[in-house]
């Protein structure tokens, strides 16, 4: 059952006068009619034990009975803010529980008419009669739970606004304020989808058209490239990353290195050379290179000093990390192992032929699976009548309500999440806690260039361990995770085509957007040269 939103922002058509708490007597609550069945005698006893029952559930002191912060200036702080808020969720609770009182005292009304003993005293023609009057209100008050369900999502919506005005401390902006001016003023009741902050939200998120070079920002962070089982002494790995081919190798050290995937002779591909004494040789004319780009070998001819571009690459935690942007190399690395009591199963690495900002948003999405992947995990899901992110005010993680799954966004490009499984593609629980065992995923998608993106896609278990031992087993995996991903690319590359010709592919975010909307502000304040960044402490 759910409740009523409001028209302004954080403003319900909360009246200032006092109401005393709700009875059962017929007569007028909230402007809709509440009905008690008239009984007499014995029945009166049995009616009375039915009303007992639900007094804890409906017997809620009217919200409007208090009164609502007065506030004389145009503008709210964040506490104000807050407390009108608070009284927008007591309200809804408030609403909810007499939409759903009215059906059930309705429904009573239904069962008395039908009654046997109704019929000793009442004609068929005035049963008909009194069936078809409470057929009406029951469509009516049915309608009333409708317009409760949508006006709830649309508090929530506002509430979850409020969370990014308050940790970008737009609260206090009185410019951005204009364009959301909270006020306490009565106001007509506004679908949803018409509200100042939806529309707000929407104007902040634009993403159409071609894909725009990548900002000098963006680069500014560690990126892993690849995982280092995959990087042998002998092995070269050509990459791309912000449009730039590199090859990844290891020195005579053991160390890796990263280079430009060009000779500095005839802009050869380097990578489809090999590693001769721990440098890469062109397989062009033999030129030689060290893992920071100095040319040591140049056979057949006289040797002069050629050095070619390389990046700040180290091993980290199973990975091979590289630094590509301009500024100096940050000393703090992330951690992207598996939580305690998980046991790496697969890694795999797939070049994807979108654009990185599009599959993160889709990766941070799962309200998608039962419609998407209905061949794969999310085979057999049923469709939930409402899904949430709940996340805290300031921050990049969360869990999905009502799946027992745990996601978190980890700048600039990572996705992080455990999901809460019986076994593999069962979900159970209503939250990971709740859950016996888990899957834990890692996915990285490294942005290659405007339509190219190169995934790493980590899989581990706090169960079957013995699964690591099985042959082929790496090959099962993959097979699986492509299939799975498979799902998604056709439709990610039908929003790319549409993104590209002009449509705006986060045109109308929802509740269940949260954590894409969040990606897509950090990113889009990243890009504005912002010295501090939102939802990152």
């Amino acid at each position: 059952m759910n409740a009523i939103g409001a028209a302004a922002p954080f403003s319900l058509p909360i009246s200032l006068s006092r109401s005393s708490k709700f009875n059962t007597t017929k007569g007028y609550k909230g402007g809709f009619v509440v009905f008690a069945a008239s009984k007499g005698g014995g029945e009166e006893s049995g009616f009375d034990e039915k009303k007992d029952l639900w007094s804890s559930l409906f017997d809620v002191e009217d919200p409007r009975s208090k009164l609502v912060p007065q506030v004389n200036k145009k503008f709210l702080d964040v506490n104000q803010a807050l407390e009108v808020a608070r009284y927008d969720l007591q309200y809804c609770d408030w609403r909810a529980r007499q939409d759903l009182l009215t059906i059930m005292l309705l429904h009573d009304k239904v069962v008395d008419v039908l009654n046997p003993l109704a019929r000793e005293y009442k004609s068929i023609g005035t049963l008909k009669k009194d069936l078809a009057e409470l057929q009406e209100e029951l469509a009516q008050a049915h309608k009333q739970v409708h317009i409760s369900e949508a006006r709830v999502g649309a508090a929530l919506d506002k509430l979850a606004y409020m969370e990014t005005l308050v940790n970008d401390k737009l609260l206090d902006d009185k410019n951005t304020a204009s364009s959301t001016t909270t006020t306490l003023s009565h106001t007509t009741y506004t679908p949803p989808y018409e509200t100042a902050e939806s529309k707000a939200e929407r104007k902040s998120i634009r993403v159409s058209g071609p894909v725009k070079p990548y900002h000098p920002r963006l680069k500014n962070f560690w990126y892993p490239v690849a995982f280092s089982n995959d990087l042998k002494d002998d092995t070269l790995i050509p990459i791309e990353c912000f449009e730039e081919p590199w090859v990844l190798f290891r020195g005579k050290d053991g160390k890796p290195g990263c280079i430009k995937n060009t000779c500095a002779h005839r802009a050869c591909p380097l990578d489809l050379g090999s590693v001769n004494e721990g440098r890469v040789q062109c397989p062009y004319h033999g030129w030689e290179y060290s893992a920071d780009g100095t040319c040591e070998k140049m056979p057949s001819t006289k040797f002069v000093n050629v050095k070619i571009k390389s990046l700040t690459c180290i091993e980290h935690e199973r990975m091979i990390w590289i630094w590509p942007g301009n500024e100096p190399s940050s000393p703090i690395i992330p951690s992207l192992l598996p939580p305690p009591g998980f046991q790496i199963h697969a890694e795999i690495v797939m070049e994807l032929p979108v654009e990185h900002g599009l599959l993160l948003d889709n990766l941070l999405d799962l309200a998608h699976a039962p419609f998407t992947h209905t061949s794969t995990f999310a085979k057999g899901w049923s469709v939930p009548s409402f899904v949430k992110f709940l996340t805290p005010e300031s921050g990049l993680q969360g869990y999905w309500d009502p799946y027992p799954i745990d996601m978190e966004f980890r700048p600039p490009c990572i996705v992080l999440s455990t999901i809460g499984i019986s076994k593999p593609g069962k979900l159970e629980g209503q939250s990971t806690k709740q859950c016996a065992t888990h899957l834990h995923q890692l996915h990285v998608c490294l942005p290659s260039s405007r339509n190219k993106t190169r995934l790493l896609y980590r899989m581990s278990l706090d169960f079957a361990p013995l699964l690591q031992n099985v042959p082929f087993m790496h090959i099962l995996w993959k097979h699986f995770a492509e299939k799975v991903l498979n799902e998604d690319l056709r439709l990610v590359l039908g929003q790319q085509d549409r993104m590209i010709n002009g449509a705006n592919v986060w045109n109308w975010p929802v509740s269940y957007d949260k954590l894409g909307v969040r990606y897509r502000l950090w990113r889009n304040t990243l890009e504005k040269g912002a010295k501090q960044l939102p939802f990152i402490k």
